[in-house]
């Protein structure tokens, strides 16, 4: 790396000023390319990092701008250090978010049944409520059309603001989730985990979101407290005698097949093996015992009803029980009962939303004697996805599946031994991991019943009869990909023969989100289109991402790289924490407490801003804070003034001449040891420990040391010369420690007397800053003689003097060897604090003290 290229140096402006830095600098930057990625260096010499391409399906909050600086700090480090940093940014515009912010955009559905319209035109402005609720059909392809249209101007915005919070990313190297690369890449995976027996098609009970349409998987669940009830059904057992069950689900009773007690519960021990009859419907159903039945839960026996919750699903597979479906698709009861089920009872429901049906089963059961006392309220957590407002149901579907460890002992020991290899950052949060491993209960399901996604890369043959063949599916050549089988035949097949008997279907359904999402590495890096991109990139060296999604796109994207590459997917994770409200509670849309940034950045700057986030570490929570925003921008402000007061005095020409004087050599041994522990911070993703030494020196730079050496700074001779040279070292070498955090400010003041880029400069080293001087400083002298001058200072201000105003006589009492100590910058000591005569008296005092007399 150089700082003699790029650019000529521009001169100290009169008049410095924060503002239009960022237009001005991420033009230069993308201009000169100062953040591109050299492909031609070594792996050794490479910095990849993993970026987390957020989702383009709203407006960027602070949470963003926080993890996102945390990640860049990185990035400029390494870079300063002399890697070459592949540094990419991504767009996640597939799945869910971007279809529901169309359909609310646009009040539009889409109905795969309709033909494709190409004069169809969507609203030239956003629709009302009205139009929301009463939506437009359009087909499959024209709702594709209109997701790829809004993603392309949400990603322009976004872009504009990560170019204003001045990211130093490549942007050459920017991609899509749903762009044709990241499809290639998504199918390509899925066909060699298919190839394996590590993607499998099963029928099986799912989790429902009703409101989407689409199945979800674990890793897309959250609890959410919800008012509900209690009921006290009573069951007939044998002999008549009664059997009493609470429940919350009431209107599941149709999908009943087995009540269950816990082994050890006498209560119920000479009821299993027998059979009890449900109220209203008198369908026979077996008792049985289960170690999850809790008996001090409710009556101590449940019934098992196909399916209410995970606890259904688990004792109806263990325990071999039948099936009896009630819920549809779209969160209504199905139009005929199950098998074994009477119609009379059950027409009342059919065709009712689960909360109708529940009031109706209600009065069902209190006409037929067996609602026993009222409901009894209460609140409990209830299963949802994590992006819908209704309850999920759990429903029998036809799902592709990709083995994960959880079913899998021997895999899931696999994927916990890579836990245990990757370097986190914190520490504690592979336990995180480990836990969200270990309590896997099933494998990943990876299919989506959605359209603005990756699709489902196969086909199925159709028998004589129409009917697909689930167990032998078509698969595209790989050279072929990105392939779409609603619209493509399979090889050896026309599109004529879609549909018809004998002929072949498409798969209807998408990659879920994080299938594509949890392959980042491998589409950036050009995992099989581009070896020798991939040979120097992966794996990688950082991921960066919040800490509440480990169980999803960390855990993902190590369980591909592990399937496909026997090997993690990168060195190092280092988690960002949330961002709370003042309340320090978690900002989110739901509690509208969310900060949007553009504001704040355009009105403080992104220096500013970037300090904020700076000041929170890797895994900790940050409240936002306004004012520490303004604190930030005093610093830069003060950056900017400092810097020009000192090459206004000359400091640009003395860069390479050394320091001889006693406090110039303090300062810079002072300075020495921050270089060191901003190096040894940034090294272990420490960016505010960086930031605090850094800036807790700049402050004594500017208050004391600069105070104390300015008038001398301000001759000629010798101890001039070295108050310049001093003080240039220690500006280059402080804009460089503050770069990362700061990169506006330290790249202006840079390019007024530095060639080429600050961000392109050599990350400073303790043998440079000792380099700069004749012989070795003590930083105990700085202090001292900051010590001295700031009670000189107080005994000005205690009078209500001007700084400016003379002092007669000063007396310095203290002991023999601190007194000469400071006798070593009693010239600069006088001169800052206008003594005109300073006598050292010496043990006078256990400590120094500073008589001034006027």
């Amino acid at each position: 790396m150089t700082d003699t290229t790029i650019s000529a140096r521009g001169g100290v402006p009169e008049r410095p000023s924060l503002d239009g830095l960022e237009e001005t600098w991420a033009r230069r930057w993308q201009s000169d390319g100062t953040y591109a990625f050299d492909r031609t260096k070594e792996r050794s010499d490479v910095y990849a990092i993993d970026t987390p391409p957020p989702t383009v399906s709203g407006e960027l909050h602070m949470g963003h701008v926080f993890s996102y600086t945390h990640t860049d700090t990185v990035a400029r480090f390494q870079r300063m250090r002399g890697r070459t940093v592949f540094y990419p940014m991504g767009w996640d515009d597939n799945g869910l978010p971007t279809e529901r912010r169309v359909q609310n955009v646009y009040g539009v559905r889409p109905d795969p049944a309709l033909p494709y319209d190409s004069n169809w035109r969507p609203p030239s402005a956003p629709v009302d409520d009205a139009a929301r609720k009463n939506p437009t059909a359009i087909s499959r392809r024209n709702f594709i059309e209109l997701c790829e249209l809004l993603t392309v101007e949400d990603e322009k915005a976004f872009e504009a603001l990560w170019r204003r919070l001045g990211l130093s990313v490549d942007w050459s190297l920017t991609y899509t989730t749903i762009g044709s690369a990241a499809r290639a890449a998504s199918q390509r995976a899925f066909l060699r985990n298919l190839a394996r027996g590590e993607a499998y098609q099963a029928e099986a009970p799912t989790l429902w979101d009703v409101g989407y349409g689409t199945a979800v998987a674990q890793a897309e669940l959250e609890d959410r407290e919800r008012p509900g009830a209690y009921h006290r059904l009573r069951f007939t057992g044998p002999d008549g005698r009664e059997v009493l069950i609470d429940t919350t689900r009431p209107e599941l009773l149709p999908a009943c097949v087995a009540l269950v007690c816990h082994p050890d519960d006498e209560r119920y021990a000479d009821l299993v093996g027998a059979s009890a009859r449900t109220p209203v419907f008198g369908v026979e159903v077996p008792v049985r015992a289960h170690p999850l039945a809790d008996p001090a839960k409710g009556t101590g026996i449940a019934m098992v009803c196909t399916f209410g919750d995970l606890t259904d699903v688990t004792w109806w597979r263990e325990l071999r029980l039948d099936t009896r479906v009630v819920i549809g698709r779209d969160g209504r009861l199905l139009p005929e009962p199950p098998a074994g089920v009477p119609a009379a009872p059950y027409a009342a429901l059919a065709g009712q939303t689960v909360n109708g049906a529940r009031r109706t089963l209600v009065e069902l059961l209190a006409d037929a004697g067996d609602l026993v006392g009222e409901p009894r309220p209460i609140t409990h957590p209830v299963k949802f996805y994590e992006r819908g407002d209704r309850p999920l149901e759990i429903v029998s579907t036809r799902q592709w599946y990709l083995r994960n460890g959880g079913r899998d002992a021997g895999l899931r020991e696999e994927l916990l031994a890579r836990g245990r290899e990757l370097r986190w950052v914190p520490e504690h949060m592979r336990h995180r991991y480990e836990h969200w491993v270990g309590g896997l209960t099933g494998d990943w399901l990876v299919s989506r019943q959605r359209f603005f996604g990756v699709p489902v890369p196969v086909w199925y043959r159709l028998d004589d009869t129409g009917e697909p063949d689930w167990t032998h599916p078509l698969t595209p050549d790989e050279a072929t990909l990105p392939i779409d089988p609603s619209s493509e035949p399979p090889p050896g097949y026309e599109e004529s023969q879609r549909g018809v008997p004998g002929g072949f279907t498409g798969d209807p359904d998408v990659l879920d989100t994080w299938a594509t999402s949890s392959l980042t590495p491998q589409i950036v890096g050009g995992w099989d289109t581009d070896p020798d991109l991939f040979a120097r990139v992966f794996p990688m060296d950082l991921r960066p991402q919040g800490h509440d999604i480990i169980r999803t796109w960390l855990f993902a994207t190590v369980a591909r790289s592990h399937l496909e590459h026997g090997a993690l997917p990168w060195h190092t994770a280092v988690l960002s924490g949330w961002i709370l409200d003042p309340d320090r509670k978690k900002m989110s849309k739901s509690k509208g407490n969310v900060v949007t940034p553009m504001a704040l950045l355009e009105q403080n700057g992104s220096d500013a801003v970037r300090y904020w986030a700076a000041n929170g570490k890797p895994g900790m929570d940050l409240a936002f804070d306004p004012a520490q925003v303004k604190v930030g921008r005093r610093l830069a402000t003060k950056l900017l003034n400092a810097s020009r007061f000192a090459l206004g005095l000359g400091a640009a020409d003395a860069l390479r001449a050394a320091a001889t004087q006693p406090l110039d050599t303090a300062m810079l041994a002072e300075l020495s040891g921050v270089v060191a522990t901003a190096t040894t911070a940034f090294d272990g993703y420490d960016h505010t420990a960086a930031l605090m030494a850094t800036e807790a020196f700049f402050w004594r730079f500017c208050d004391d040391y600069i105070e104390l050496v300015k008038e001398r700074a301000y001759g000629t001779g010798p101890a001039a010369d070295s108050a310049r040279a001093a003080l240039a070292t220690a500006l280059s070498v402080q804009l460089r420690l503050f770069a990362p955090v700061l990169p506006f400010v330290t790249e202006e003041v840079w390019s007024w007397w530095r060639y080429g880029s600050v961000h392109r400069s050599p990350w400073p080293t303790t043998y440079e800053v000792g380099r700069a001087t004749q012989a070795p400083g003590d930083p105990e002298l700085l202090r001292l003689a900051a010590d001295a001058l700031g009670q000189v200072r107080r005994a000005k201000s205690e009078r209500k003097l001007s700084m400016k105003a003379d002092v007669p006589l000063a007396e310095a009492l203290g002991p023999a060897a601190v007194l000469d100590q400071l006798g070593t910058v009693a010239d600069d000591l006088r001169a800052a604090g206008r003594i005109a005569k300073l006598d050292l008296l010496p043990d006078r005092t256990t400590e120094l003290v500073i008589a001034c007399a006027f």
